[in-house]
């Protein structure tokens, strides 16, 4: 598939690893982030196991139409990580994979590695390659966009097993026929990235959800009043709570929905939630929903979160209009919207499931970029 020769690769270079490189590959494997994300690394990781990749992995990979490099400073020849493509399958298509090193990241070292491995495959035939992540690894994901691998979704269960469940993986494409443009987030992250990234009023703190938050989301969305809010209104699980979390950053990343904390800005405590979903690009529109804990209610708390989370989506994402629903007696909510310069615009009757299979009448707001 690919020459043995080294591939420069803009900071790095990728070589075929040799047993001086030992020492370091065990150093790099030992890091949790990838014993967590790459199931066939062994976990506590030696310098036999590094030794077993080289000697016997590498080799067999090679002689079974696939490549194995090992990514190095291209000044320095230090060990930054490793990259390959899996031999081909019946059709010709492969697959990439890679990890990196803890003092190798923030470099675009991974992306032009990709890249690097991804043009001569495509110029000597491949006709496809894949790029799996697991759901959670939100970086890894964002190698592939930068790489041209279009998000094609999600496979369950696919992936490693944490506490006794394996792990879903995400699944991102490329065809030898693709131009290989970056691929730019419909809904980028916040100023930050993620997960660590935040809007903020100073008395208000929107970050994104993460499987850290889904104890107080739970507890949020289990609220009687809260509860009733939901489409439909039924008792939440702590399962589906989990889940949302899980999947907030790979949702945000490929365009699908953006899920928020609100907390306060001071304390960091968990406040609320509030989420852009809906999303549908051609129309440049998404809805917002929002919920708040009973204790932070009362102090413009939600009014404030969505100032800034509408004011984030006009000047940093190509929405261009904001739509909300509230039940007619939900007034609270309406003189939310009102404050955040929501527009009313229509009454839609029995548009939403209520209890014991009723229908309920939903008040429909908006509020487009000026």
């Amino acid at each position: 598939m690919l020459p043995h020769e080294a591939i420069p690769a803009g900071p790095a270079v990728l070589r075929l690893p040799v047993e001086g490189d030992a020492d370091e590959i065990a150093r790099a494997c030992a890091d949790p982030e990838i014993a967590r994300f790459i199931p066939f690394v062994p976990s506590p990781y030696t310098r036999d196991d590094a030794l077993a990749w080289i000697t016997k992995t590498v080799p067999a990979t090679w002689e079974n139409g696939g490549a194995d490099f090992l990514i190095a400073d291209a000044a320095t020849d230090r060990v930054l990580g490793a990259a390959g493509l899996k031999p081909p399958d019946r059709f010709g298509a492969t697959e990439v994979g890679y990890w990196l090193a803890p003092w190798a990241r923030g470099r675009g070292v991974v992306t032009a590695a990709v890249r690097a491995l991804a043009e001569p495959a495509f110029a000597r035939g491949v006709p496809r390659i894949t790029l799996h992540a697991d759901v959670e690894n939100v970086a890894s994901q964002q190698v592939a966009h930068r790489c041209g691998f279009a998000h094609e979704g999600v496979l369950r269960g696919a992936g490693a097993s944490r506490g006794g469940t394996p792990g879903d993986i995400a699944v991102f494409g490329r065809l030898s026929t693709d131009p290989g443009d970056p691929i730019a987030p419909f809904l980028p992250f916040f100023p930050g990235g993620f997960p660590g990234g935040s809007l903020t009023d100073g008395v208000v703190r929107l970050t994104p959800l993460t499987t850290a938050d889904a104890a107080d989301y739970f507890a949020l969305a289990s609220l009687p009043d809260v509860m009733d809010s939901h489409v439909p209104p039924v008792p939440p699980e702590y399962a589906d709570a989990e889940v949302l979390c899980r999947y907030a950053g790979h949702r945000w990343l490929t365009g699908q929905r953006a899920d928020i904390a609100i907390r306060d800005a001071v304390t960091g405590e968990f406040a609320g939630e509030i989420q852009l979903t809906g999303v549908v690009p051609p129309l440049g529109q998404a809805m917002l929903g929002y919920s708040l804990h009973p204790a932070h209610r009362g102090r413009g708390v939600v009014t404030r979160a969505v100032d800034l989370l509408v004011e984030w989506a006009f000047a940093a994402t190509p929405l261009r209009r904001i739509i909300a629903g509230t039940a007619p007696g939900n007034t609270a909510s309406q003189r939310v919207l009102e404050r955040a310069g929501f527009t009313r615009e229509h009454l839609v009757k029995g548009l939403l499931p209520g209890p014991g299979g009723t229908r309920l009448d939903d008040i429909q707001w908006a509020r487009s970029r000026a």
